[in-house]
């Protein structure tokens, strides 16, 4: 999702609460999208005061990057005849 990526660029250069990238992105479905990127492991949250900050978990995605070049280089292979 293009959101999620945008929300990725902008936490890998800094830590924002919700509030500051609601502003950012001008997106009403902020909290949904972290919510989306928490479950998926790639975000942790700190709390200071009132509000929740967000991070990147780099290894993670580090992690992630390996798994998705490892997919991309598989080679497509025709299918066994006889089976469809």
């Amino acid at each position: 999702d293009e959101s999620r990526m945008n929300i990725l660029k902008l936490l890998l250069r800094h830590n924002y609460c919700v509030r500051a990238l609601a502003n950012e992105l001008t997106e009403a479905t902020v909290s949904q999208h972290l919510k989306v990127l928490r479950e998926a492991g790639l975000l942790v949250g700190e709390k200071r005061g009132y509000f929740m900050h967000y991070s990147v978990k780099r290894k993670v995605l580090h992690e992630l990057a390996k798994k998705i070049k490892a997919l991309a280089v598989i080679e497509q292979e025709a299918c066994p005849t006889g089976k469809t």
